[in-house]
């Protein structure tokens, strides 16, 4: 026998269920990767979480291999070589880069990423040297002037100043708030 009030609460449970997506929406950035050339590079999603962030990268036409990636201080990819992005995002200067220097101050800092052979790429990277907005207490991506990831030629050797050795910017994707 059907219970009315039954379906109220199913409805309610329902409606409770999906109130954290509407909040995972509103923290979220993303972009669009483009090459030097202009051409389509992949995504990235940069979503708030617990004490920093979590990255998705999916890449496409990309040279196989392993690419240093960085989070840099300015939203902007003009191309042909992405250096209106600034440097690497961070909070105190002279800024120190490194994953593996014990002195290190860089948040923009991310663990390399490998390129299969056919030129693609899925990973997710978590990171707790930034947030994503000014409310977080680490340096935020989105603030008045934006941010941008970026993917380098080379590996990041973790250590090397001040970049790691990783070379030319060959990727990048300026980060836009979610709705």
């Amino acid at each position: 026998m059907f219970n009315p009030g039954l379906k109220r609460v199913a409805v309610l449970a329902c409606a409770l269920a999906s109130a954290p997506l509407a909040a995972f929406a509103a923290d979220t950035a993303s972009g669009a990767l483009i090459g030097a050339d202009g051409a389509s590079k992949g995504t990235v999603q940069v979503t708030a979480a617990p004490g920093g962030v979590l990255v998705r990268i999916q890449t496409t036409g990309l040279a196989p291999g392993w690419h240093g990636v960085h989070f840099h201080e300015k939203g902007n990819c003009a191309t042909p070589k992405f250096t209106s992005a600034g440097a690497h995002v961070h909070a105190v200067t002279p800024v120190v880069h490194g994953l593996l220097n014990a002195n290190a101050n860089d948040a923009g800092d991310l663990p390399n990423i490998h390129v299969g052979p056919d030129g693609s790429a899925t990973v997710e990277l978590y990171s707790t040297l930034v947030s994503l907005t000014p409310a977080g207490s680490h340096p935020p991506l989105l603030d008045t002037d934006g941010a941008a990831l970026v993917i380098h030629a080379h590996p990041d050797d973790y250590q090397t100043q001040p970049i790691g050795g990783a070379g030319d910017r060959v990727a990048c994707a300026v980060l836009h708030p979610q709705s």
